[in-house]
């Protein structure tokens, strides 16, 4: 019975822990925390923040939208804030908006079976695509995956 005990704890206890080991760290507006752990050259980085920023544009419209960008600092943050704004997109980072209306975007990208796996997230769409890095640049190697949020969804 004391076997039976301790094995039901043990389980237990990595039942608890993966459940917490799968959250991922929300900030406002129901968004992941931006984060690349990727490794980007500035070319690379450019060519990604491009061709996302290029379909965002097609779920967020560019010239009306206040873009809030929570930027982690990395090569690819800065890559996609200069994307955003040649696009058209008003970005704020890190200062207060008052009682503007903003959009927040948060990103990911992580290196995945070979390639590097990048989403944008806003509180309207996420935007996913695989890509292929090379020191040149970066090319698309998926389609891109849209999901559309309802005004009340936001995770």
């Amino acid at each position: 019975m004391s076997n039976f005990r301790s094995f039901f704890r043990s389980m237990a206890l990595v039942a608890g822990v993966s459940t917490l080991a799968a959250c991922q760290a929300m900030t406002g507006a129901g968004l992941v925390t931006s984060e690349v752990t990727a490794e980007f050259t500035p070319e690379s980085a450019s060519a990604i923040s491009e061709d996302m920023v290029a379909k965002l544009t097609e779920q967020i419209g560019p010239g009306s939208t206040t873009i809030a960008l929570r930027s982690d600092g990395s090569v690819f943050g800065a890559a996609l804030e200069a994307s955003l704004r040649s696009w058209g997109y008003a970005v704020v980072t890190d200062q207060e908006t008052g009682e503007a209306i903003t959009e927040p975007l948060a990103y990911v990208a992580d290196p995945f079976e070979g390639g590097v796996l990048v989403r944008l997230s806003t509180r309207k769409a996420e935007l996913t695509r695989m890509y292929t890095v090379t020191v040149e640049g970066a090319t698309p190697a998926s389609p891109l995956s849209v999901m559309q949020r309802g005004p009340d969804e936001t995770t």
